[in-house]
């Protein structure tokens, strides 16, 4: 059983606990000497781990989703708190742990969030866009239930991602009710393909871990090949070609900039709201995230994704 979480620990102190490994790279010191240079993790949050000078053993055995107990000391770098690991327990943990203790999740139930989800597709009134839709989507419901929305970012956790898209259709259904030239057909269609091939471009495990991307995840990434799979669905299901190009510009120009993988920018309305419903969901999640870390009348650490600001928690 863990005596203490990861958003409990402070400089200094010295951590004799189980963890879950979430990510895990050797990498070669100055001095020539092999280190494991990981990510290890509860439910309430994840730390860097170094375990310097590690052994052949340790570098073998230490795998990713496993929890072992391990020793060492926090320590503060660069306003960041580390894990400096002293040894690791090689004996993979199986006994009298609760594996909710490890491994974050989304606050609403995967199978009640598809079911609100089929709510919202049954919103979608033009008939060949809905037949499309539930066409791609039929393919990936086993692994919706778990698969994050990112790897380290966003939504990393199980179920993110469908947790992502819940939050931003539900976002667009209350624009909707603002502004009545949406077509709101497109942009629930846009909001329910625009990270569906992250199933592809990331290797997850049904915790929602992710190992690694996968190859084509590497050298295409999840737009190209969300593209490349309304293209083929749509000429197998006849669509007309103006629908599928729309829903397509949709994914590309998600990101809205070059560097960030869209080389065009949004032009139709529903394009341009996809791009900022994403944003927005994604930043409220790098605020909650950072705000459960602190006590109120505090700052965080400095957030990377959020331009290196520290986030500040009110006391009321």
């Amino acid at each position: 059983m863990k005596s203490i979480y990861i958003n409990e620990l402070a400089s200094g102190d010295k951590v004799d606990e189980l963890f879950m490994i979430k990510a895990i790279e050797v990498k070669t010191d100055k001095n020539g000497n092999d280190y494991l240079d990981m990510v290890v993790g509860d439910y309430s949050g994840s730390l860097i781990c170094r375990k310097f000078r590690a052994s052949e053993d340790e570098i073998d055995k230490s795998k990713i989703g496993e929890i072992y107990r391990i020793t060492g000391v926090i320590k503060e770098y660069n306003g960041t708190l580390n894990f400096n690991a002293n040894t690791i327990d090689l004996h993979t943990i199986e006994d009298n742990i609760d594996i909710l203790d490890f491994i974050s999740a989304a606050p609403i139930k995967a199978e009640d969030m598809l079911k609100e989800i089929k709510i919202y597709i049954n919103k979608i009134n033009h008939k060949d866009i809905r037949k499309l839709i539930i066409e791609i989507l039929a393919g990936y419901k086993e692994k919706l239930m778990y698969y994050p929305a990112a790897k380290s970012n966003h939504h990393s956790f199980k179920s993110g991602l469908l947790y992502h898209l819940l939050r931003m259709l539900r976002a667009a259904e209350a624009i909707g009710t603002v502004y009545n030239n949406i077509n709101m057909d497109l942009l629930y269609s846009g909001i329910l393909l625009h990270d569906i091939c992250k199933i592809e471009e990331m290797d997850s495990n049904e915790m929602g871990i992710v190992s690694d991307y996968t190859m084509e995840g590497k050298l295409l990434g999840h737009i190209i090949m969300g593209i490349k799979l309304i293209e083929q669905t749509g000429n197998q299901l006849e669509i007309d070609k103006e629908i599928t190009v729309m829903l397509e510009h949709m994914l590309l120009s998600h990101h809205y900039y070059p560097e960030y993988g869209s080389p065009k920018k949004p032009m139709f309305l529903e394009a341009e709201l996809l791009h900022y419903l994403d944003i927005i969901d994604a930043r409220v999640y790098d605020f909650e995230n950072a705000s459960d870390k602190v006590k109120p009348g505090e700052f965080s650490d400095r957030i990377y994704v959020l331009d290196n600001r520290n986030i500040y928690k009110s006391t009321f």
